[in-house]
């Protein structure tokens, strides 16, 4: 331009290219419009998102502001209405979880009496753990396998040093139940992820910890000397019933569905031969008993107390027996219904079952509507954000007082850490917050514990608050060992890890479930049958190789340099022994084979959901070819440019 300044052909040159790039400009701006370019391989990284982060709940709705009277007036009513929804899904929730409990025992419980009933076994202190896991699966209720084992120590059966391992094992048994209902949210990827984490820190906290502590207190003691100092020291008398705050609540609804007699399972557990012959399920709900005087025949029956006497030959002795008298019958479902307990307890569990996934699919949908905008930043904000700078750490220590009181009002840790789970996977409380929480609803549960047994008779209070007292500091700590330092939170990491496994295999989650709270205890159980011999034979070797995987693993990852090079990866094993992937396949056929085999019906069903899905993309397309014409596009800007120029 500055050699050229008068050289109208230059100019007039300059023009026209500044025309056709005009042109060329608004044509690929009206392009871009329609046909969006696909994103870079550069931009991929930025896109990548945390699955572990929170998800934003965006409010998608209209705003507040923008409302007229009567859509505030609509909005606060489906609110409303959405509230009382979701209180009266959450009662449905907990009496399905009391419901399953109850069918738990009718299946398993006189078969978890039996158990308790083998006092060779029970001196084993690592067969006590087991027993107690399988107990407390099989009653679904740390306080029920609890209360047998008091029973057990009251009654001289037990020792209360061979009951404190039973107590350990009944704290990693509660756990199976958030873990059930963490598995029936595995529609969504990223929601069981988070859920089963949630669910399985609790897990890995109790195994850890019986992973220290057992061997601690076979070794020294400490729990039976710490808590036998305690009872001692104190002039503990008789208190009063433990509160029992959501019973009240739940009891007149699954007071007419069933109930159950308990104490047929503590008399199994402590040699009544009678009680093999009980049913489980309650008919008289009232009655009274009376004190008769009977006579029988036979000199074995005569005792210095008894009053004897001969006649017509043969020795009769007068004795005192307690008569129960059925004065009025329950009224649950089944009391008329000449059932079995098996049948019954099946028929329970199918229904709890689905009442719990029904209500569970129906209250995660209910939050993920009603926590938006503003309500779920305030939400957010209140149960994940942690205190100013130097007292941040109070807030996790606030958070274990917060799951303590929660489950000390609903009287049940599993109540608490299932309702806590379903929250854990939509993403309204982050995993490092629940693991307090539920560390909390462990001491919760001991609390309530402590308080039934200041209601024991005077003659059992020592042996009842003194198990109850081992169960409270075992807890503590498992706090102690796993909390305060953040380095030491393993089973934060270690839940992580199997969320992001089961996120990716599924059907990992119910063989985790099998193994961890039936095979393994079953395995060990069986060993300790055999004798300690048998169980340290296999045993110790079985765990030096797990040690040894664990640390080959740590240092593959951390320090490869240090490993002789066939061990700085599994590749030169089967591919079996060290991927999911072949599993994944198998299982992936054998589902495929079900679905086309036994699922004809939904087949059907997916193939017209297939084609009508392509039938509404040849109407986008359609609809897109109508409105999407370069040519004219062109025209339009080239008159305008012209017009302009």
């Amino acid at each position: 331009i500055v050699a050229l300044p008068s050289c109208p052909l230059f100019l007039v040159s300059v023009r026209l290219q500044t025309r056709v790039y005009s042109l060329t400009d608004a044509h690929r701006a009206r392009k871009d419009a329609t046909d969006p370019e696909p994103p870079t391989d550069e931009s991929e990284p930025e896109e990548e998102v945390d699955p572990w982060d929170l998800p934003e709940l965006r409010d998608t709705g209209v705003k507040w502001s923008d409302l007229d009277t009567k859509g505030k007036v609509l909005r606060v009513l489906k609110s409303i209405v959405k509230f009382i929804l979701l209180l009266g899904l959450l009662y449905v929730f907990v009496c399905s979880l009391d419901i399953l409990s109850s069918a738990f025992q009718l299946v398993g419980g006189k078969a978890a009496g039996d158990i308790f009933q083998d006092n060779a076994v029970l001196s084993n202190p690592v067969a006590g753990l087991v027993i107690g896991v399988l107990v407390t699966v099989l009653v679904q209720s740390s306080s029920t396998s609890s209360s047998i084992v008091v029973s057990m120590v009251s009654s001289g059966l037990l020792e209360v040093k061979s009951a404190v391992p039973i107590i350990m094992g009944a704290n990693i048994g509660t756990s199976v139940t958030n873990t059930i209902v963490a598995v029936m949210q595995a529609g969504d990827r990223n929601e069981f992820r988070r859920a089963f984490a949630g669910a399985t820190v609790h897990d890995f906290f109790n195994w850890l910890s019986v992973l220290v502590l057992l061997p601690l207190e076979v070794a020294s003691g400490y729990l039976y000397r710490l808590t036998k100092l305690i009872i001692d020291s104190f002039n503990i008398q008789t208190g009063a019933d433990a509160p029992d705050l959501l019973k009240v609540i739940t009891e007149p609804l699954t007071k007419n569905i069933i109930e159950l007699d308990t104490s047929v399972i503590r008399d199994i557990a402590t040699g009544d031969p009678a009680a093999r012959n009980k049913s489980l399920i309650k008919i008289w709900c009232k009655t009274k008993k009376n004190l008769v005087n009977i006579t029988v025949p036979g000199f074995v029956n005569c005792t210095p107390d008894a009053l004897c006497w001969e006649e017509d030959g043969q020795n009769w002795t007068q004795k005192n027996q307690t008569e129960t008298i059925n004065l009025n019958k329950c009224t649950h479902m089944f009391v008329y219904a000449n059932l079995p307990d098996l049948a019954v307890g099946l028929i329970l569990l199918a229904l709890s079952l689905l009442a719990l996934c029904t209500c569970l699919i129906l209250i995660v949908k209910l939050l993920n509507s009603m926590l938006k905008g503003q309500v779920a930043v305030v939400i957010k904000k209140v149960l994940n954000t942690d205190f100013p700078f130097p007292f941040a750490w109070v807030t996790g220590y606030i958070a274990i007082l917060v799951g303590a009181g929660m489950t000390f009002i609903v009287q049940s840790s599993s109540v608490f850490t299932s309702a806590i789970t379903p929250l854990v996977g939509i993403g309204v409380i982050s995993l490092e917050r629940a693991y307090p929480l539920t560390l909390g609803s462990n001491i919760g549960t001991t609390t309530t514990a402590l308080l039934a047994a200041l209601a024991s008779p005077g003659e059992t209070l020592a042996n009842s608050l003194q198990i109850s007292l081992c169960h409270f500091f075992f807890n503590i700590s498992g706090i102690l060992l796993w909390y305060p330092i953040p380095f030491t939170r393993i089973p934060i990491r270690l839940a992580k890890a199997l969320g992001n496994r089961t996120a990716k295999y599924r059907w990992f989650a119910a063989l985790y479930l099998i193994l961890c709270f039936l095979l393994f205890p079953l395995l060990v159980l069986g060993l300790s049958i055999a004798g300690w011999q048998v169980l340290v034979g296999v045993g110790v070797p079985v765990l030096v190789f797990v040690i040894f995987v664990i640390i080959v693993n740590i240092m593959q990852k951390r320090c490869p340099r240090f490993l002789p090079s066939f061990l700085r990866s599994w590749n030169f094993l089967p591919k079996p022994l060290h991927s999911f992937k072949p599993w994944d396949k198998v299982v992936t056929a054998g589902m495929t084979f079900c679905r086309t085999r036994c699922c004809c019906c939904c087949k059907c069903c997916k193939e017209k959901e297939r084609d009508e899905e392509k039938d509404d993309m040849k109407t986008k397309d359609k609809s897109l070819e109508m409105y999407d014409n370069p040519a004219l596009t062109i025209e339009d800007e080239a008159k305008v440019t012209a017009t302009h120029l």
